[in-house]
Parts: structure tokens; C-alpha cells; sequence
């Protein structure tokens, strides 16, 4: 099936949870990912600051913030994505795509992020993933060398859909259903 279309229909799907569903599966999946591996072990993490219809960021923030971490937001120039160093009391503009981006000046070497979580849209269980269709996340995760991990809502999955050779996989999925890895099923 053509990309557009289920980039289209993911978006639908998303904007259409319940919004008490929602934050249900987002406590489930925090919970998960705050007891993975990855983020135990992880001292710097990139993550995005989420539109309202995505899995809610904040409370990674939160608690990246009181555990310690360093927390870095992307910031797109010219089709690449750039990591800046956030704090709580950091400021951000929205993107010509929307997406708040740090006003922060303190740029960091992405590839030494010990882990990035990814967004996107539609997933696969084998870790692909559709994003918004601009290929940002592809170009990164070909240099990047940490760990990757998406949140991902049971509705976000889609199997009607074959990678391209040029799509990354992400490393792990934690969903509401269950976590898919590099060693199979993870949890039920």
C-alpha cells in the first residue's frame, strides 16, 4: 500500500483515540520504558516534543530531568536533524512542521546519545517504521550507533506495508500489547 495513504490513515487512527484510552496506554508504556534496560542505562536521550494526537512526551522529559539525564530535543536544518541540550526552563518555537524546537544553544554530537526515542507513525513489528515523510529520521539513524526505541500505540501497527532499502529499523518497540526487540517478544 502507498505510504501516503497510510501516513493519512495512521494520522486518522491517532487523532481518533479516546483521549482516557490514550493516556491509559502512554502510563502503560511509560511504566515499561522507564523499567527497560535502555533507559536505566542510558545517561543521555534524545527524544522530540510531542503534538497533542503522539505519545505524550512530557512525562519522559519529567523524569529524564529528575533522574539526571541529559535530555536533548531536535531542531531541523536543511533536511538534517540537530540535537540541543534542554532543560526544564528551556524556551522553544514551532517548526514551519509544527513541532516545538529547543531556542537552546547548546548543540550536542547526536551520535554520542546513548538513546534516541523515535517517533513515527505506522510501525511494523519488525521495528520499521512510516514518520511524517520527510526522511529525517532515516538519514540520522544511519550513522547513529546508540540505543533506538519507539512508543507505540497497539493501533499504530500496520502490515500492508514493505520497507524500503533505505528505511532503518528501530531496535525496540514498547506498545501498550507488548515489546518487540532484537531478541523477539520481550514482554506480554
Amino acid at each position: 500500500m502507498d505510504k501516503k495513504i497510510l501516513r493519512e490513515q495512521g494520522l486518522t487512527r491517532l487523532k481518533q483515540l479516546d483521549p482516557r484510552t490514550k493516556q491509559t496506554k502512554e502510563q502503560i508504556i511509560q511504566s515499561l520504558l522507564f523499567a527497560s534496560e535502555e533507559w536505566l542505562e542510558a545517561e543521555s536521550i534524545g527524544v522530540i516534543r510531542s503534538l497533542p494526537f503522539e505519545f505524550d512526551t512530557k512525562p519522559i522529559f519529567e523524569r529524564g530531568f529528575h533522574s539526571g539525564k541529559q535530555i536533548a530535543v531536535p531542531r531541523s536544518v536543511r533536511k538534517k536533524l540537530h540535537f540541543y541540550q534542554v532543560e526544564p526552563q528551556t524556551e522553544y518555537q514551532l517548526s514551519s512542521f509544527g513541532v516545538e524546537e529547543p531556542l537552546s544553544q547548546k548543540k550536542i554530537d547526536a551520535l554520542d546519545l546513548d538513546l534516541l526515542i523515535v517517533p513515527g507513525l505506522i510501525f511494523s513489528h519488525e521495528g520499521y517504521r512510516i514518520g511524517f515523510g520527510g526522511g529525517y529520521y532515516d538519514r540520522f539513524l544511519a550513522d547513529f550507533q546508540g540505543k533506538t526505541v519507539s512508543l507505540v500505540f497497539a493501533e499504530q501497527f500496520d502490515v500492508r506495508w514493505q520497507p524500503d532499502s533505505f528505511d532503518i529499523p528501530v531496535q525496540k518497540i514498547i506498545t501498550d500489547k507488548v515489546s518487540f526487540g532484537e531478541k523477539g517478544v520481550d514482554n506480554e
